[in-house]
């Protein structure tokens, strides 16, 4: 039997709420465990100080608080709520729980879209996109890949921020080979280079992150930095 994968909705549309547990209750692999206006009630339910569901229309509180439950696996995260929380900040709090964050919202905001990637969240998608494009990014998200977007595309194909260092063609795919868990010996065979190149390669690739304020030290840091900026071409 497939692993269900259970996700919590963090945003203060109420309509939007119904609508998605509307959706997401017809599709079997899937299993909606929290709805909350924000972070900080989500992570109260998470820690049995509140029911999970105490952000749903028309929800009565319970006479004897419910125990705590393991956070979810995806959390869908509204870019702006009307609590006034900063984004990255909601970001960070839900990773630290173990959640993938999602983050969907009405506009395709490029500059929010990076800020949002540079925080942590695996995706992001507008609130346009229909049921299965919104099943597959949850899916994609649960099995460790980012969810990609048209949007999220084009914004790390024009982020020019300092951040994100410009890389050479032969250092991304020496990059790419080498996060994606190849060795340095291997990513040089299939570079056409020797290993003391691919090494050099792999260096730049390092000090150009030390120099954007993002330090890359392991192969971990390395496939990391690719899903941040979606190198890979999702």
């Amino acid at each position: 039997m497939a692993r269900v994968i259970t996700v919590a909705v963090v945003d203060d549309d109420r309509m939007l709420l119904d609508g998605l547990r509307a959706w997401l209750g017809g599709v079997p692999e899937l299993r909606l465990v929290a709805t909350a206006a924000t972070v900080g009630e989500l992570l109260a339910a998470a820690d049995g100080h509140l029911p999970y569901g105490a952000g749903a229309p028309g929800y009565t509180a319970p006479d004897i608080a419910p125990p705590a439950i393991a956070p979810p696996d995806i959390v869908l995260l509204d870019l702006v709520l009307r609590d006034g929380s900063a984004p990255t900040d909601n970001i960070r709090r839900l990773l630290r729980t173990g959640s993938r964050v999602l983050m969907i919202s009405t506009v395709p905001d490029r500059s929010r879209i990076i800020e949002a990637i540079r925080a942590g969240a695996d995706g992001y998608l507008t609130k346009d996109h229909d049921l299965p494009t919104l099943v597959t990014a949850i899916k994609d998200l649960a099995t460790g890949r980012g969810a990609h977007s048209p949007e999220l595309a084009f914004a790390c194909a024009h982020d020019s921020s300092p951040a994100r260092p410009r890389l050479s063609p032969r250092e991304r795919q020496i990059l790419l080979d080498y996060a994606s868990g190849m060795t340095l010996k291997s990513a040089a065979r299939r570079a056409g280079i020797t290993v003391h190149t691919a090494k050099d390669y792999l260096d730049r690739v390092k000090a150009k992150y030390q120099q954007a304020g993002r330090p890359t030290y392991t192969k971990l840091d390395l496939a990391r930095r690719v899903r941040e900026d979606h190198l890979d071409g999702g």
